[in-house]
C-alpha cells in the first residue's frame, strides 16, 4: 500500500492524497462550512483537469474536512460583488466544474459526513456515487434567501423524482440521510463510524474491476440518458461490440470460463 497527500492550492483549499489507485480529494474550508469560494472552485477544477489525464487512478473520492460537508457557495464573497457579468461567469465556473467531474473517466463517490446544501447539495447530486452518514442532511435552501437554487436544480432533478426535486427546491426543507437515500440521491446511509469503511470498500470494489470496462461504462451511462430509447441501444450495442474487443474483456471472459481471477492490464 502506497500513501501519498499534498495541498491542491497554496491556502490549501482542497486537499489531495493518494493510495493504490484511490484519489481523495478533500474540500478544506471547515470554519466556513467549505463554502464554494472563486478559490475553491479553481482548485477543484485544476485537480479534475489533471485526474483526467491520469490513469494510475481509478477511483475519486470527494470529502469535505470539519464538520460540514458542503454549504455551498460562498455568500459573502458574492456579494462583495454586486454585479450580473461577475455572477453569470461564477456560475459558468461553478457548471464547468459540475460537468467536468461528469466527464471524469474515474467514478467520483461523494463521502458526506455532514450537511450538504445548496451547491453542496448540487455536489452530491453530481456526484457518480455518494455515501453518508446517518447525521448528514441535505437541501437546496437558497429559496429561504430570495436566490432559487437554479444550478443545483438541474443534478437535484436528475436524481430524484421530479415533484420531490421540486418540494426541496421550492420549500428550501432538510432531508435527513435516511430519507435521502430512499429518494435516491445517496446510494447508502451508515452509522458515522462506519462511513469511511463503507466508503472505502465501494472504492476498493471500483477499483479492482478493469479500468477499461469502467471508463466505457461511465461515459457510455450518461450518454445513453440523451438519446431516445431507440438511439440509446444503438449506442449501447456499439460500445458493447467495442468493450468485447478489448484484451481485458477477453481475458476476464475466458478467467471466468477457467475459474480462475483475471489479471488486468488495462487495455
Amino acid at each position: 500500500m502506497s500513501t501519498t497527500a499534498v495541498e491542491l492550492s497554496e491556502q490549501a483549499h482542497l486537499l489531495r492524497s493518494d493510495c493504490d489507485g484511490v484519489t481523495t480529494l478533500t474540500l478544506n474550508r471547515p470554519q466556513q462550512y467549505n463554502a464554494l469560494s472563486e478559490e475553491m472552485l479553481a482548485a477543484l477544477q485544476s485537480a479534475l483537469d489533471t485526474l483526467r489525464e491520469d490513469d494510475a487512478v481509478r477511483v475519486v473520492i470527494l470529502a469535505a474536512s470539519g464538520k460540514a460537508f458542503c454549504a455551498g457557495h460562498d455568500l459573502k464573497q458574492m456579494r462583495a460583488t454586486p454585479d450580473k457579468s461577475y455572477y453569470r461567469g461564477l456560475f459558468e465556473r461553478c457548471s464547468r466544474v459540475m460537468l467536468s467531474m461528469l466527464e471524469l473517466p474515474q467514478p467520483v463517490i461523494a463521502r458526506v459526513q455532514g450537511i450538504a446544501t445548496a451547491a453542496g447539495c448540487q455536489l452530491v447530486a453530481n456526484c457518480d456515487l455518494a455515501v453518508a452518514s446517518s447525521e448528514a442532511r441535505f437541501a437546496v435552501s437558497g429559496i429561504n434567501l430570495g436566490l432559487f437554487c437554479s444550478t443545483p436544480g438541474v443534478a437535484l432533478s436528475r436524481n430524484i423524482s421530479r415533484k420531490r426535486a421540486f418540494e426541496m427546491l421550492i420549500t428550501g426543507a432538510f432531508i435527513d440521510a435516511h430519507r435521502a437515500e430512499e429518494w435516491g440521491l445517496i446510494n447508502r446511509a451508515v452509522e458515522p463510524g462506519e462511513l469511511d469503511r463503507a466508503v472505502q470498500e465501494l472504492a476498493a470494489n471500483i477499483a479492482g474491476k478493469t479500468p477499461v470496462a469502467v471508463r466505457t461504462g461511465k461515459q457510455m451511462f450518461y450518454r445513453q440518458l440523451t438519446k431516445d430509447l431507440v438511439g440509446a441501444y444503438q449506442y449501447a450495442g456499439e460500445v458493447m461490440a467495442c468493450n468485447m474487443m478489448a484484451e481485458d474483456t477477453a481475458e476476464g471472459i475466458d478467467a471466468f470460463m477457467e475459474k480462475r481471477a483475471p489479471v488486468w492490464r488495462g487495455r
